[in-house]
This record gives structure tokens, C-alpha cells and sequence, in this order.
């Protein structure tokens, strides 16, 4: 049996707003997608509107059928897989521009608005800032504005349908409110998403390679942001430590697994604490101020003195923490921990060795090698720059002793080279070094052009210490920052090479909006919820009172705003609402009054159909005609006491 489709059919002036929505919800997406998917939507988008244009019929059922094996085939091919982020919006942008393609019917429109509403979720994936929240509302407002179009007809115009919308919008924030503070806070991903959800984060790596660290300079990001109680230390004494890299393959550094548990330090400075907000970078390390104190207690120290978690960081955390800006490592070391840290590899760089060889031979303490080496980088015609030239075989050999002209990455790796050649125990140490104060919300600001590399060097009064060559062959970048260290022409973001005082002051505004959208918009995590609930009587609230707390609030917002409805309904006119009562009356006796009839023709049908009724019912008329047309105000008595005149019920 074949059932009819009920639904009426799309108006042709409906399209536009349907169109204009699904275009909305999926342009977005174009900056983040493969271009074939892009190419391939907007192929779609484009056929739909000439098909539109030229009223001609949907496509036939096979191809459309046809169509979507072929998005499915592709979009497997690319992901190999059909589940997933990166594949599921793929998938529904693709969807949503199918959907235009059969558009008949008004119960069409309404599934391709509500796979628009669906697919504003996906657009949190890419990003969670103001733009994309304001973005996401007038879309929002879009799509609801079209499903007004829809159902109320082509003699709506755009403007008042549109502001319509914008009112229903305004209507539901309280409910969103509500639902935002109160509706349970689920920890980890959004919807638990796979990991996938979460790729292509940037930041330090556990390895290096020259020029890994320039490349990362050149991304005005933010990595984190720390707000100290008081005034911050100053800029040269902020080391954000990360991971400790301690092998080494004639190319790259590596990290290797830590041996042993935390290191024992001795603090010469006391606890400083502050607050730290890191952005999502996928990887388990913390960025903590060199030396970690108090540590949350999901957190461990490794025996390279780097803070870390047991799963990586997908999304942007809160920590409380403290710092001793001074200390100092245990003398005692693991023998293996110092072999691990002497190893080179062999035959490479032989320039090199033979320098750190003869230093071994001439400068029996290891201090005077370590000056020796510094003394080098600072008199030996060296460079800071972000684009030193490219190295070949014998890396070491040929910053040394030719190019001489790097980055911290170069001048880390190259001091720890020639220590570990000369007999002492070295690694390189991976982080951020410094930060920008906001003079808006105070916060201090470390991008990831403030990555950095450094050096420690073991030696036996003193356990481990921190050398930084860099620090030596421009102390700008030290004691000021990149911009500072580095000349005019260098290939900087622009963001942190501005000149001009109302832009940085503009900047510094944005990202303090920026930040407290981050601080209480989305951060507003599962402990802060719980903080809300307790200051508000519930300090110990499980799912269950959490329900029966929204549930409450939801009610009382219903039945505020039923109150306000019904406060806000039109006041009938009391002559009207009299003359209706006249009209009841005469309806239970069996003379019903048609919208056009005016009072004196029903006068004559009640004279001729219920005679009995017509001397109450002409005073009733009169007194009707002079309360609404008369020249003075209404007499309502008169008209009250007419009506009341009138029987409740046909007499016999």
C-alpha cells in the first residue's frame, strides 16, 4: 500500500532562506576540510540553485541514490573510516548540500533546517572563540527565521520574519542559562569523541631537529596563559620547563624514558604561586615554571624535573601551582642517568670533538670548560636569527665553525655537543622562555614564539644546572623577548612584532575578552559548577539533585513566562466583550450571527425568527450602537443592564 505524501509543496520563494541556511551552517567548514570535499559542496550547491532558477524537477531517485554511495565511497577513501570527526562533518556538509538537490516538499525544507541546526555543533570542533560563538548565533537566527518563512508564507517579508527570529532568540537565552549552569558537566571531549577529535594540535614535540623550534617561533599562538598574585619575576628568570631531551642521533634529539623517580631538590628561593590556563596541545607535559613546587595531584614529576599527566592535554586546563625560581638538584645522580647523557654517536662532526677534546686535556674543571664554550659563542662572530642556513652531514661542524648563525635550538644543541665530547654530562632542555603582560586582565602571556631550548649541564658539587648559550649570544631574547632579539625583516608573526601603540593596546584588549571568554565561558568545568552549586545551598550535589535543581528551574521559567504571555495578551474592549455576551445568548437560543452581519440585520432575523426575544434584544442593539458609534463616552451601564436583560436560555 502506498501512501500519499501529505506535506505541501516548497514554496518558490522558500528556497532562498533554505539555501542561504544550509550555506550558513556548511561554509565554515571550507578552511578546515580536504578541497575536494569543498569542491564537491559547492558543486552541489551550485546545481541546486540553477535547479532552482529554472523550476526544474529533482533529480531521479537512483542518482540521488547514486550520489550519496559516491560521497560515502569518498569519504572513506580519505578517512578510511566513515566515523570520527574529521569524517562525520565531512559527511554531513556533504549531506546538506544533497538535501537541497530533492527539495519539494515543505517537510523537506524542514530536514534540511534541522540538519543545518545539527550540523552548528560541528563548527565548535574547529574552534571555541567569540567570533565562532557569534558566528554560530546568527546562523542560529537564520535557520530559525526560515522555518518561520516556511510555515507562515511568501507575504512575510524578510526584515519582520527576521526579527521575529531574533526575538525567539532573545526569548530562549534564559532557558540557555539556565541549562549552561545547571545541566551536568561532563568531563574528557566533547561527546567523547575519538581521538581524532583532537589532532593536530601544535607545540614542542619529544624531539628536535634545527630548525623545529624557529618553525614554531614563527606561530603567534597563545600556549598558555599565567596570572601570578602579584607582579611577575622578571622576564629573564622565567623558564617553562618541558621535555628533556637526552639522546642524540647526528640529526635529531630525542626524549627517552625518564630513569627513577622525582629528582630530590634543595629550594634556595621560597614557593611562588600562580595559576596556570594551558591551551590544548595533545601532549602530557604541564609547561611548568622551572622548578615545579605544588603540583595538582593528577600530575608526577619525572626525574628530568618535568611535570606530567598521565593522559594528554585535549583541552584547555585550569592548574594551581607554585614555582621556586631558585634551587638546586641533588649531587647524587644515577649512573646510568649520566652515561645516557655523555653518549654521541660515532664518526660525526670530527671539527667539533677535536675542539671539546682539546678543552678536556687543557681545562682539567668542568667550569672552565663550560666558560670556554660560552666564551666561544659570545666572542666567536655568532648570530641569533630565525632562518640560519640549512646544515649538511656534519651538522655541529658546520654551525661551529662555517654558518654560525642560528637559532636557541642551534646554540642548545651545539653547547651540549661539545660538553657531552668534552667529558661532561649534558642534555637539552625544551620549554618557553619569558612572556607578554596584558596590562588588561594582568595575565601574563606566553605564545609559541616564545618556545625555547636551553641547556643543563651535570657536574658533581652541584647535581644539575642550567646553562643557557643563548642567554650569551643575544641577551634581547633573554631579558626582552624575540622581537627584541631579533632585526627588522625577520619573518615574525604579526601579532607580536606590532609597532604602533593603539594596535598592541587593541590586541591586548581582544585577547583579555578572549581570555575571559576562556575563563568563565568555557572553563566553566565540573569544580566550578560544584563551587556554584554550593554557594547556592547544595554543597553536595549528585546527578540526581542536579535533575530535580533543573528541572525546577526550567518549570519556574515556563510559568514566568506563561504569566508574562498572559500579562502581555491585549485587554478586550468591554463594549465588545458585552456585545459578544449578547451574541451567546442568542446562539444557545438557536440564531447564530455570521462575522459580517451587522446589528440591525440580525435585529430583523431575531424579530423574525425568535419574536419573543426582539424588545429585550433592541434595547440591547441600541444601547450597543450609541456605547460604540455614540458621540459621548460608552454609557456601559445602560449596555450591562440590557444584556443582563436578556434571557439565558430560548423560552418556549
Amino acid at each position: 500500500m502506498k501512501f500519499r505524501n501529505s506535506s505541501p509543496p516548497l514554496a518558490y520563494g522558500d528556497f532562498p532562506w533554505v539555501f542561504a541556511g544550509a550555506l550558513a551552517t556548511t561554509l565554515p567548514h571550507a578552511g578546515h576540510q580536504p578541497l575536494w570535499v569543498t569542491a564537491m559542496a559547492a558543486s552541489l550547491f551550485l546545481w541546486a540553485f540553477l535547479r532552482w532558477q529554472k523550476q526544474a524537477a529533482p533529480p531521479v531517485r537512483w542518482l540521488l541514490v547514486a550520489l550519496v554511495v559516491a560521497v560515502c565511497g569518498a569519504v572513506l577513501l580519505q578517512y578510511r573510516t566513515l566515523f570520527g570527526r574529521d569524517a562525520g562533518v565531512a559527511l554531513l556538509v556533504l549531506f546538506s548540500a544533497l538535501k537541497l538537490l530533492e527539495l519539494k516538499t515543505r517537510r523537506d525544507a524542514v530536514a534540511a533546517v534541522t540538519l543545518g541546526y545539527f550540523l552548528l555543533l560541528t563548527h565548535y570542533f574547529d574552534a571555541q572563540g567569540i567570533p565562532t560563538a557569534i558566528g554560530l548565533l546568527v546562523a542560529a537566527t537564520l535557520l530559525t527565521a526560515t522555518l518561520i518563512r516556511i510555515h507562515g508564507g511568501p507575504l512575510l517579508k524578510p526584515l519582520p520574519t527576521l526579527r521575529f527570529a531574533a526575538v525567539l532568540m532573545v526569548q530562549a537565552v534564559p532557558f540557555m542559562l539556565v541549562l549552561y549552569l545547571l545541566f551536568p558537566r561532563i568531563s574528557g571531549p566533547l561527546w567523547g569523541l575519538p581521538q581524532d577529535a583532537h589532532a593536530g594540535r601544535s607545540g614542542l614535540s619529544d624531539q628536535m631537529a634545527p630548525g623545529s623550534i624557529a618553525n614554531l617561533a614563527m606561530s603567534g599562538e597563545i600556549a598558555f596563559r599565567v596570572r601570578f598574585p602579584g607582579r611577575p619575576p622578571e622576564r629573564n628568570r622565567l623558564y617553562w620547563r618541558g621535555p628533556v631531551l637526552d639522546s642524540y642521533d647526528g640529526k635529531n634529539w630525542r626524549a627517552l624514558p625518564p630513569m627513577g623517580g622525582a629528582p630530590q631538590l634543595t629550594f634556595r628561593s621560597p614557593a611562588l604561586a600562580y595559576e596556570s590556563t594551558v591551551e590544548p596541545h595533545g601532549r602530557r607535559w604541564l609547561l611548568a615554571l622551572d622548578a615545579p613546587g605544588a603540583l595538582p595531584s593528577n600530575f608526577g614529576l619525572s626525574s628530568t624535573l618535568t611535570a606530567t599527566i598521565r593522559e594528554p592535554l585535549i583541552q584547555r586546563q585550569r592548574f594551581s601551582l607554585s614555582a621556586h625560581l631558585e634551587y638546586a638538584f641533588n649531587v647524587e645522580e644515577d649512573q646510568r642517568v649520566r652515561e645516557r647523557n655523555l653518549q654521541l654517536p660515532a664518526r660525526t662532526n670530527p671539527q667539533a670533538r677535536a675542539l671539546a677534546e682539546s678543552w678536556r686535556q687543557a681545562l682539567p674543571d668542568p667550569a672552565q670548560r663550560i666558560d670556554k664554550a660560552l666564551a666561544l659563542f659570545a666572542n666567536g662572530g655568532f648570530a641569533y636569527t630565525l632562518t640560519p642556513p640549512l646544515l649538511g652531514e656534519q651538522p655541529m661542524d658546520d654551525f661551529l665553525f662555517s654558518t654560525k648563525r642560528g637559532f636557541c635550538e642551534h646554540f642548545a644543541s651545539a653547547f651540549v655537543f661539545l660538553m657531552r665530547a668534552s667529558g661532561i654530562p649534558a642534555r637539552v632542555v625544551t620549554g618557553y622562555q619569558g612572556g607578554e603582560l596584558n596590562p588588561v586582565d594582568k595575565f601574563l602571556v606566553v605564545r609559541q614564539s616564545d618556545a625555547h631550548a636551553w641547556a643543563e649541564v651535570w657536574l658533581a658539587e652541584k647535581g644539575w644546572v642550567r646553562v643557557d648559550p643563548t642567554a650569551v649570544v643575544s641577551p634581547e631574547r633573554i631579558g626582552e623577548g624575540i622581537t627584541a632579539a631579533l632585526p627588522e625583516g625577520e619573518p615574525l608573526p604579526a601579532a607580536i612584532q606590532l609597532r604602533s601603540d593603539w594596535l598592541r593596546d587593541v590586541r591586548f584588549r581582544w585577547e583579555a575578552m578572549n581570555n575571559a571568554w576562556n575563563q568563565y565561558v568555557l572553563g566553566y568545568n565540573t569544580e566550578r559548577q560544584r563551587d556554584l552549586l554550593s554557594r547556592m545551598g547544595f554543597p553536595d550535589a549528585d546527578w540526581r539533585n542536579l535533575a530535580a535543581l533543573l528541572a525546577a528551574a526550567c518549570a519556574t521559567l515556563f510559568i514566568l513566562v506563561a504569566a508574562w504571555a498572559v500579562l502581555q495578551r491585549p485587554r478586550r474592549d468591554p463594549v465588545q466583550r458585552l456585545w459578544d455576551i449578547a451574541l451567546h445568548r442568542l446562539r444557545r437560543s438557536g440564531v447564530n450571527s455570521a462575522p459580517w452581519e451587522t446589528p440591525n440585520h440580525l435585529l430583523n432575523r431575531v424579530e423574525a425568527e425568535l419574536p419573543q426575544w426582539a424588545p429585550a434584544f433592541t434595547e440591547v442593539v441600541s444601547a450597543y450602537l450609541d456605547a460604540r458609534y455614540g458621540p459621548g463616552p460608552a454609557d456601559l451601564n445602560r449596555l450591562r443592564a440590557a444584556v443582563a436583560r436578556l434571557p439565558r436560555w430560548r423560552t418556549l
